[in-house]
C-alpha cells in the first residue's frame, strides 16, 4: 500500500509503528524522515558496485546482483532487528523515490504477513514537502529576541517555551550556539536535515499566536537559514536585551564551561582571529587562556570582536524603536523571562 504524503504531519504517518529507511547508511546520515530507523538493503559499497555494473555491463546484470544483495540484507534484518515483532506490527518503508529498494523489502515483509506501507515517491517526495515549507513566509506573527552576545537569549526563550509560549529554537535545531565557540557534541546536522527539522517545527505553528525566535545571522555554524524564516526575522519587531558586558561575560563563562574544558581548542579558535585584530590583542587573549581567566577572555572578545560586529549587523535590520529590557545581571534567568514576557504582553501583534 503506497502512502502519498500531503504534508509533513500527514495523519497517515500515525498509522504505522515503525518508519524504515532502506537507503544506504550515507544517504540516511545526510537526512531522513523524523524518527525513521535505517535498515539498508544495500550498503554504500554494494550500492556503488551495483551502479558500476549498471553502467559498465548491463542493467539486467546489475538488477540480478542487486536482487541477491537485497534478499541477503533483508534476511539479516528480519532475523535480527525485526525478529521480535509480532503479527500486528505495521512498518512504513521508503527509499530514494519509492522504487526498487523499498518495493523489494516491502514485498518480503508483506509475504511474512505484516501490513506494510510504502511512502509513494520515497524520500524525494518528503524532501519536496520540506523545501516547499521552508521557502514559504511564516504566517504566525514573529517577535525576535535580540541582544548582544552572552545576553542569555537562548535560555530566556527556553523558559518562555516552558511557560507555553510558541518558540522555535533555531540554534537547537542547528545543534550550534551560533558563535565561533558554539560547536556542540555530535556536530551539526546536514543542511537538508536542518531544513527538515525546521520545516516540521514551522508546520506545527499556530498562526494565530506569536512566534518567538532568537536574533540570528543568516548562518548558524555551517547551516544556512532558509528564505522563509530569514525574511521573517528581518521583518519582525524586536525586543532587545540590554545587559552590561561584565554580566554577559560572567554568564558566558558559566554556560561555555564545556568549551573552556579544552583550552587548546579555544586557543586554536582565537588564533583564527589574527587577521582581524592587532597582534598584541591576540596575545593578550592567549594569555587569558593560559591563566584560565574565562570571564576576562569572554569580556575581551565581546568588547573588541562580537559587540562591534553585532551592532553593525543590528543596524541593518533594527530601526531602534522596539522595546528594550535592561538587565543589570543574568543571575536570575527566570526573572529575566518575566520581564520579557511582560513586554511581549504589551505588544500589538496581529495574528
Amino acid at each position: 500500500m503506497d502512502i502519498r504524503l500531503k504534508s509533513l504531519s500527514d495523519p497517515a504517518l500515525a498509522g504505522f509503528d515503525t518508519i524504515i529507511d532502506v537507503r544506504s547508511p550515507s544517504e540516511y546520515a545526510e537526512d531522513h524522515l523524523p524518527g525513521a530507523v535505517n535498515l539498508p538493503v544495500l550498503s554504500d559499497e554494494e550500492r556503488a558496485q551495483v551502479g558500476t555494473i549498471y553502467k559498465q555491463v548491463s542493467p539486467f546484470d546489475a538488477r540480478k546482483l542487486g536482487g541477491a544483495m537485497v534478499a541477503a540484507n533483508a534476511a539479516r534484518h528480519i532475523a535480527g532487528s525485526l525478529a521480535g515483532h509480532g503479527g500486528g506490527w505495521r512498518p512504513l518503508v521508503y527509499c530514494w523515490r519509492g522504487g526498487q529498494r523499498s518495493g523489494a523489502f516491502a514485498t518480503i515483509l508483506a509475504q511474512i504477513g505484516w501490513r506494510v506501507g510504502r511512502v509513494g515517491g520515497g524520500y524525494k517526495a518528503w524532501r519536496a514537502l520540506v523545501v516547499e515549507r521552508v521557502q514559504q513566509l511564516v504566517t504566525a506573527p514573529v517577535v525576535v529576541l535580540d541582544g548582544n552576545t552572552g545576553s542569555a537569549k537562548t535560555e530566556i526563550l527556553q523558559r518562555l517555551a516552558a511557560r507555553g509560549h510558541q518558540v522555535i529554537d533555531l540554534e537547537g535545531l542547528a545543534n550550534h550556539r551560533g558563535s565561533l565557540f558554539g560547536a556542540m557534541p555530535d556536530g551539526q546536522p546536514s543542511q537538508k536535515c536542518f531544513e527538515g527539522r525546521l520545516a516540521v517545527a514551522l508546520e506545527a505553528l499556530d498562526s494565530s499566536r506569536p512566534l518567538l525566535v532568537e536574533a540570528e545571522s543568516s548562518r548558524i555554524g555551517d547551516v544556512n537559514l532558509p528564505r522563509g524564516i530569514w525574511q521573517a526575522i528581518i521583518a519582525a519587531p524586536r525586543i532587545r536585551l540590554a545587559v552590561p558586558v561584565e554580566a554577559r561575560a560572567a554568564y558566558t563563562a558559566r554556560v561555555y564551561a564545556d568549551t573552556s574544558a579544552d583550552p587548546a581548542a579555544v586557543a586554536r579558535i582565537v588564533e583564527l582571529l589574527r587577521p582581524l585584530h592587532p597582534a598584541e590583542r591576540i596575545e593578550d587573549w592567549l594569555r587569558l587562556i593560559d591563566v584560565a581567566d574565562w570571564a576576562g577572555l569572554a569580556e575581551g572578545l565581546m568588547r573588541h570582536h562580537y559587540d562591534p560586529r553585532y551592532d553593525k549587523h543590528r543596524a541593518r535590520h533594527d530601526d531602534g524603536r522596539g522595546p528594550v529590557v535592561a538587565l543589570e545581571s543574568l543571575e536570575d534567568p527566570e526573572g529575566a523571562a518575566d520581564r520579557v514576557e511582560a513586554v511581549l504582553a504589551g505588544m500589538n501583534l496581529a495574528g
